[in-house]
C-alpha cells in the first residue's frame, strides 16, 4: 500500500490535476488518519487535532489553490484513493510493528513496491525508451534522494513520533514548494497564500503537543452530623 499503489495513484493525480487541487487532497490524510485510527487502532481522535485537521486542509488550499480550477475525475478520485492508501499504510505500520531493522524495512517496501509496479508500467506504458544521460541523473535523482533517502527518513520519524503528529508533515510539501517557487522561481505571494502558508505551517505545528486535560475540581465536603451525636459536632 504505501509504495505499490500509492505512487501509482500519485502520479495519475499529478498528471490529470492542477498541483493545488492535488496538494488539498493530499492535506486530507491527518483527518482520514483521525477516522481510520478509530477503526485500525481504536484510537478516538480529540477535537484539538481534528480542528487542527481542518485548519491544515484551509491553509493548504489558500496557498495553492489560486487560479481556475479544472476538476478531473479520474484525477480526483487517483488523488483521495492514494491519500486513503497511504494512511491506511501508516496505520497498519503501527498496528503490526516493525519486524526488522529500518533499512531492511524500506529497502523491502520499495522492492516490493517495484516489483508490483513493473508489470503494470509495461502493460500500460510499454517497454522503456532509449535512455539519455540526463534521464539517468534525473532518474537517480529520484531512485536515491526523492525515494531511498525519503523513505529511510519518513520511517525514522514515524518510529519517533506519535501517529497523529506524524499524519501532519505531509503538509509541509507545499509549504516547501511554495517556498522553493518563491526564493528560485521569483514567484510572487498574495496577502491570502501568505495567510494559507503561516496556517499550514501553525496546524504542523499544533498537532505536534497534546493539551493537558483539565483536572477535575475536588471539593471538600464537610461531615455530616448524625442526629444522635452526644459530642456537639457541627
Amino acid at each position: 500500500m504505501n509504495i505499490g499503489a500509492f505512487f501509482a495513484l500519485l502520479f495519475v493525480a499529478a498528471y490529470r490535476l492542477p498541483g493545488g487541487i492535488a496538494a488539498t487532497l493530499g492535506a486530507a490524510q491527518p483527518l482520514l488518519i483521525a477516522g481510520l485510527g478509530l477503526v485500525i487502532l481504536g484510537e478516538r481522535p480529540t477535537r484539538w487535532r481534528v480542528g487542527w485537521g481542518i485548519a491544515g486542509i484551509v491553509g493548504v488550499a489558500t496557498m495553492v489553490g489560486q487560479g481556475a480550477v479544472v476538476l478531473d475525475p479520474v484525477g480526483l478520485l487517483a488523488g483521495f484513493a492514494g491519500t486513503v492508501v497511504m494512511a491506511t499504510g501508516i496505520l497498519l505500520t503501527e498496528r503490526w510493528g516493525r519486524p526488522v531493522g529500518l533499512l531492511a524495512f524500506t529497502g523491502w517496501q520499495l522492492t516490493a513496491g517495484g516489483l508490483l509496479l513493473a508489470p503494470l508500467a509495461l502493460l500500460v506504458e510499454g517497454p522503456l525508451p532509449p535512455l539519455t544521460l540526463s534521464a539517468v541523473a534525473g532518474y537517480a535523482y529520484l531512485a536515491i534522494i526523492g525515494t531511498l533517502v525519503a523513505y529511510l527518513l519518513w520511517f525514522q520519524g514515524l518510529d519517533r513520533l506519535p501517529i497523529a503528529a506524524s499524519s501532519f508533515l505531509p503538509l509541509l510539501a507545499p509549504a516547501v514548494a511554495t517556498t522553493l517557487g518563491w526564493w528560485m522561481l521569483g514567484q510572487s505571494l498574495s496577502a491570502m497564500q501568505a495567510f494559507g502558508f503561516a496556517l499550514a505551517l501553525a496546524s504542523v505545528g499544533a498537532a505536534q503537543f497534546t493539551p493537558a486535560a483539565p483536572k477535575p475540581v475536588s471539593v471538600a465536603i464537610p461531615p455530616v452530623c448524625p442526629a444522635h451525636c452526644a459530642h456537639g459536632c457541627t
